[in-house]
């Protein structure tokens, strides 16, 4: 295991670089490619930079176009296509120096071949349910909206299967995630779960909830995908004299153009918050509710637990594999705005219950482990699979 060597890439930042400073920790990190440009990733400590790789010529563009919300889907499609090839391929050139790549989704074809050329171990690592899964989940919601949804580009959808198939693993998230795979065919023997941590360092709770209020925090992008609808329609219909809805994210132009349906009174959009001021919202509302339609593992989830929140999320959102259904929050089906309606008035109505909830929540994450477990997790695949061959 000392001897072991694992290279990362990834097209963004994602979980990785929680991942590179539990390997670096562990002294197996060799490197980690990103897209990112390293001005950007000044805040990554524990990552020595001389181990970070980038490669920005074009996923910098990308940055630029959804910071100012540029709408062109051709030329997004082909700069998003582009961003991952490059990455891929920089990220390959490092394969003949390591044991083993674990490369994010649709940033690995490269180097899974010439892992496998090299005889070295290759693990797909994807965050959400399988492409093709989560693609007909998706073009299925957006139609109940009256939308066209855009659909995943065939040569994502082509180049994320063949790493599947090459993958000597592919790393999922969560058991929603790892049953998706099973649905499409991929055998159980080549899937691995491991779900995400929270990064406990910076989530913690900092205050109590205003007394005689209702404070409700969603935290995501507010989209078709992530159900925020379905918690406007609860939300709306919910009966409380000092009820607040914070809605944290960037609000889409496809919900955008559905909100007139419902009441926005007591709602307040805030846009893009820093990550910082997070603990805060999280400390200060009662629930933090999750309604989406797909997902791996939604890492807010955790956050809000750390901070004594309790949570109502979907069975798609990962949640069941950070918190039990019924004792740090609820775990709804998706789709269910009654659900999450009746989930709202218990504990509206139970300050008890949300106090017990609270604490429960603080505890659960602590017994997770935070980063520390899943870098162990990840660590003791990696030793496993080289063991077995």
């Amino acid at each position: 295991m000392s001897n072991s060597l694992v290279s990362l890439v990834c097209v963004g930042r994602f979980h990785h670089f929680h991942l590179a400073r539990q390997l670096e920790r562990k002294g197996l990190l060799h490197s980690i490619t990103t897209g990112y440009p390293r001005f950007k990733l000044r805040d990554e400590a524990g990552v020595p930079a001389e181990k970070i790789r980038t490669f920005p010529w074009i996923h910098t563009p990308t940055l630029v176009q959804h910071k100012l919300h540029l709408r062109c889907d051709r030329a997004a499609r082909e700069l998003s296509w582009w961003d991952h090839e490059a990455v891929d391929w920089y990220g390959s050139l490092v394969t003949h120096e390591v044991d083993t790549v674990i490369a994010l989704s649709s940033s690995g074809l490269h180097c899974a071949k010439n892992a496998k050329r090299l005889g070295k171990q290759f693990i797909c690592d994807r965050g959400s349910s399988h492409i093709r899964f989560q693609d007909e989940l998706l073009a299925e919601e957006y139609s109940r909206w009256g939308l066209q949804f855009q659909r995943n580009d065939p040569r994502i959808l082509n180049k994320e299967e063949a790493e599947y198939e090459l993958a000597d693993r592919v790393l999922v998230p969560s058991q929603f995630a790892m049953e998706s795979f099973q649905k499409m065919g991929v055998s159980s023997e080549k899937l691995a779960k491991i779900p995400y941590g929270a990064n406990l360092s910076r989530f913690s709770k900092t205050s109590d909830p205003a007394e005689g209020e209702f404070q409700v925090l969603f935290v995501g992008a507010l989209s078709i995908r992530k159900g925020f609808l379905y918690l406007l329609d609860a939300f709306t219909r919910l009966k409380h004299p000092k009820k607040r809805l914070i809605a944290v994210g960037h609000l889409t132009p496809e919900v955008r153009e559905l909100i007139s349906r419902f009441s926005i009174e007591n709602v307040e959009f805030l846009g893009n918050v820093a990550n910082s001021e997070l603990k805060a919202l999280y400390s200060r509302s009662h629930v933090f509710v999750l309604p989406s339609v797909e997902e791996g593992l939604s890492m807010v989830q955790g956050e809000a637990l750390a901070c004594g929140c309790p949570v109502i999320a979907t069975t798609n959102t990962g949640g069941a594999d950070l918190f039990s259904n019924n004792s740090e929050g609820f775990i709804v089906a998706i789709r269910d705005p009654d659900a999450i309606l009746e989930k709202l008035e218990l504990l509206a109505a139970d300050r008890s219950l949300r106090d017990q909830m609270g604490a429960a929540a603080i505890e659960r994450v602590r017994s997770l482990g935070g980063w520390d477990r899943y870098g162990d997790d990840v660590a003791n695949l990696v030793a496993s699979m080289a063991a077995s061959t």
